[in-house]
């Protein structure tokens, strides 16, 4: 049977292991579900009216919703079936930056879910002559529902449409989310997302009929490849959001489920309540708390402890780390992070506390994965993204640049490489790169190769264009200094500066709990962050971490002063100010740049 388009998954599933529940999502606070054969039914007599609507192969639809849900898939689905191009919109953006992308895609319909969505993509209507209506998903008086278009009188005409798609057919445009200037629409074929479902989908360590959690944005390219794979391989596909995870009621301890993919600062969050949690425990149990956590600090994959070694972490196991698996379920089997660099602090705590955390790497424009830490012995390796997946080659380029030994940019070739950015062939011809007759896609990111156990793992360094370079002529990769000084649970967020200056320099974005817990235990009074920041003792204690983690860089590379600020940098803000972080909490390094433009002055005075 068919796997080479991503509408095949589906059908897959309904011949091979069909599903009562594939998919669920909250409707009024509860669950609404969703059979194999539901998804496939509505989402043919939805396919129908996309057809009703004049709507043709290459024509293009956005959808946006602010949580994930089984319609956003059914749309996708109808989509895909008929050729038509489906342009899934970040939530959290302004109805301008609606507008310039509903016109580059020239986008002929769009999908809301409910809030703000309608009246901000309504608002940037007025300026997209191509954008003929618009749709939502619940109901809302006196607004065109999606379900008034569905037909099950053409959906024979359907069928017959979906059988003619080409894998090698434009499948969706997904808008890059601006850490380096205005969106890019990235061409994704069905082939480009078909390969990684295909080769990832062993890798998932979860068993047909097991249910999965999926809270990372399906607008992003991550959880909609996971989204595919799920229909795969037939679990039971619960959609949530971030804001329903945690506490006794949560999705996490409701739903139990064995499997969802992250981002890394979700998982820092986590840990951090975890601390906290354990800062606020007392006499024996806050000493036994902390001697279970430091036992985490020598963990590596597939390391085996015997003796006392294997009894101690028997015991730490039985009374700390059971409480931190029940409060995710219980039934945890892995977590598979990407988007941004993991910490190792936060891969180690996890995978030695029994929750298996795995790191992968890749791009949008790969469709996304180009490397993956797996499950099975001898396939992962902390501190690296992993071997390099089926059918993708990678090469170090050192052509270009001032690198370390080793170090160089990573190129790829692959059946998952996009076709371009959509109406930008000059973008296109920046990111692609000739060389020995083969045309490479450039990731803009810097890694290495080292090996263990005979395998290959790639390291990523930094991002090539967020190499600082100081007065001096000195190359800085930012990202692992950030990383390895967030493992601090006194540090939310953290941005190295010095690019053009005679030294390095940090802002901070102290974790405000955190810090309060620590302030109320080291006798400082507690009157807020903006009165902590300013403090003696407080700033003593930031300079430790920094004294603490410099002699793990060169000299060039330490932090030689930084500043504490009153402030949270978040993907959205409700003040309607620019956002510090993309929807994927990676730092927009020039909005943060600008923003705090004057800290930053006042430390290089």
């Amino acid at each position: 049977m068919r796997t080479d388009r991503l509408f095949d998954y589906i059908y897959y599933q309904q011949a091979n292991y069909p599903q009562k529940v594939a998919f669920a999502g909250k409707r009024d606070g509860e669950w609404q579900t969703y059979s194999t054969n539901d998804m496939i039914e509505q989402s043919l007599k939805m396919a129908a009216g996309l057809l009703d609507l004049g709507l043709k192969e290459g024509d293009k639809i956005a959808i946006v919703s602010y949580k994930n849900r089984p319609e956003w898939s059914i749309l996708d689905l109808a989509a895909l079936q008929i050729g038509v191009v489906d342009v899934p919109l970040y939530p959290t953006i302004s109805a301008v930056e609606y507008e310039y992308i509903l016109n580059d895609a020239e986008i002929k319909y769009a999908f809301v879910g409910p809030g703000d969505l309608y009246d901000k993509v309504r608002e940037a209507q007025k300026n997209v002559p191509s954008l003929k209506d618009i749709y939502t998903i619940e109901k809302e008086e006196g607004k065109k529902h999606w379900e008034d278009i569905w037909n099950e009188s053409r959906v024979e005409e359907v069928k017959t449409l979906s059988e003619a798609i080409d894998p090698e057919q434009l499948a969706t445009l997904i808008y890059t989310s601006g850490t380096t200037g205005r969106p890019k629409g990235v061409m994704l074929t069905h082939t480009n997302v078909a390969h990684i479902v295909n080769c990832t989908s062993k890798a998932l360590p979860a068993d047909t009929g097991d249910k999965v959690l999926s809270f990372l944005p399906l607008c992003h390219i991550f959880e909609r490849a996971a989204s595919y794979t799920y229909a795969f391989t037939g679990v039971n596909v619960y959609y949530t959001g971030t804001d329903n995870l945690g506490g006794d009621t949560g999705d996490l301890r409701t739903i139990a489920p064995t499997f969802f993919t992250t981002v890394p600062r979700l998982l820092e969050k986590v840990y951090e309540a975890i601390y906290n949690k354990g800062l606020e425990l007392t006499g024996i149990k806050r000493s036994l708390f902390f001697w279970a956590l430091s036992l985490t600090d020598d963990y590596e994959y597939d390391k085996e402890y015997g003796g006392f070694a294997a009894l101690k972490r028997s015991i730490a196991d039985k009374l700390i780390f059971s409480k931190w698996r029940e409060a995710l379920g219980g039934n945890v089997k892995g977590i598979i992070t990407g988007a941004a660099p993991c910490p190792a602090k936060i891969l180690r705590v996890f995978s030695a506390a029994g929750i298996p955390v795995r790191e992968g790497y890749g791009l949008t424009e790969t469709s996304p994965t180009l490397t993956l830490n797996e499950y099975g012995k001898g396939m992962a390796m902390i501190g690296t993204t992993g071997p390099i997946i089926d059918g993708v080659t990678l090469l170090i380029d050192r052509s270009e640049g001032d690198y370390r030994e080793g170090e160089g940019e990573i190129l790829a070739i692959g059946p998952n490489v996009m076709q371009g950015y959509y109406n930008k062939p000059q973008k296109t011809a920046e990111v692609f790169k000739e060389m020995d007759g083969k045309r490479w896609f450039r990731t803009g990111d810097v890694g290495k190769f080292v090996e263990s156990g005979g395998r290959k793992f790639l390291k990523i360094t930094d991002r090539k264009k967020e190499l600082l370079k100081t007065s001096g002529g000195k190359y800085v990769a930012p990202a692992p200094i950030e990383g390895k000084m967030r493992e601090d649970f006194l540090i939310e967020q953290m941005m190295v500066v010095g690019d053009k200056r005679k030294f390095v320099s940090a802002l901070i974005v102290p974790s405000e709990e955190a810090l309060k817990d620590w302030c109320e235990n080291n006798n400082v009074t507690w009157t807020g962050r903006s009165d902590a920041i300013k403090n003696d003792k407080v700033i003593a204690r930031y300079q430790e971490t920094i004294n603490q983690c410099n002699p793990q860089f060169s000299h060039i590379e330490q932090v030689k002063k930084f500043r504490l600020l009153d402030a949270e940098w978040e993907p959205t803000k409700t003040d309607g100010s620019t956002a510090e972080l993309t929807p994927t909490m990676k730092l927009k390094r020039r909005v943060i740049l600008e923003k705090f433009a004057d800290e930053i002055e006042e430390m290089y005075t």
